[in-house]
């Protein structure tokens, strides 16, 4: 028998045994996708955790606040001197008008704080954007070692610690999602493999009349592993339905909040790669499940 022909045979009856006992089916199903259905919500966690950390880290800058005796003439020599230091890609000088205009703007300004006031309390500054190469904990730290020389600096702000510390989140999740994932998986794969092993059971006089006739092992084994991997890929299909369903729903009714937490960044779901890979993972976990359970009721 051909190979392709092996397989049509062996698939036709592998969705006869899964019409033969659909609720072994539907709870192998349904395992597997409760069980991506948690690992997905981890893994569009991080997707958008790691999107909010490239954000920022695209946008790393430090900002030199000028002493107020400095004129706009020696600030504007400052921000040249601070254009030639190594790591800096651009400059860009914030006069004390443009700085209060900001602050006016800003939502978490407070404009009557300054009307009581004779005079702009805010300094001028020179914001500075480093190369993408330098934009890292160990660039920020070089730079603001230079700029603390130049006279005419009176303070540097710089936000790279809360940066390193939604870092540090980022990493704290993904351990979280991998073990989560590899308990999962294990968890998956000991309910499924039982699970199949029941249907298998239950098609045992099968089993040995095929053997009698010369099928061997392989032949027999492979309806099982494709259930599994059916059951498996519906199960993924189906958690990745229930999440888009899920975050689809968040976002529309809580959309401003989510980008608000994220740092305005808009919330996206899995691309194709990650949907396809949320599928297969099913797929794959249900047929290691159908494999180990062929394995122990062939066992001699």
């Amino acid at each position: 028998m051909s190979l392709r022909a092996h397989v049509a045979r062996a698939t036709t009856r592998a969705l006869r045994g899964l019409a033969a006992s659909p609720v072994t089916s539907a709870v192998a199903t349904g395992t597997i996708a409760l069980c991506l259905l948690l690992a997905g919500a981890f893994a569009l966690l991080l997707v958008n955790m790691e999107r909010v950390l490239s954000h920022f880290g695209e946008e790393v800058r430090i900002s030199a606040y000028l002493s107020d005796a400095l004129s706009s003439d020696e600030q504007a020599a400052l921000a040249g001197r601070v254009q030639q230091l190594p790591g800096v890609e651009s400059v860009a000088s914030v006069s004390k008008q443009a700085a209060l205009e900001r602050f006016r703007a800003s939502p978490f300004g407070r404009a009557s704080l300054l009307d009581g006031l004779d005079e702009n309390p805010l300094p001028a500054s020179i914001e500075i954007v480093l190369v993408p190469e330098q934009r890292s904990a160990a660039g920020v730290d070089a730079l603001v070692a230079r700029l603390a020389d130049l006279p005419g600096i009176e303070e540097l702000g710089y936000g790279h610690e809360w940066v390193e510390g939604y870092a540090r989140a980022v990493s704290l999740v993904r351990g979280i999602a991998l073990s989560l994932g590899v308990v999962l998986a294990l968890a998956t794969l000991l309910i499924v493999s039982n699970t199949i092993r029941l249907a298998v059971y239950s098609r045992r006089d099968e089993i040995e009349i095929l053997a009698l006739v010369g099928g061997g092992r392989v032949f027999v084994a492979t309806p099982f592993l494709l259930e599994g991997l059916l059951e498996g890929a519906a199960g993924g299909a189906l958690a990745l339905a229930l999440l888009a369903l899920a975050f689809h729903g968040a976002t529309a009714g809580f959309g401003g909040g989510f980008e608000l937490l994220l740092g305005n960044t808009k919330p996206v779901f899995f691309g194709p790669r990650e949907a396809f890979g949320l599928v297969g993972g099913g797929a794959l976990l249900g047929a290691l499940g159908s494999a180990a359970a062929v394995l122990r009721v062939q066992r001699p």
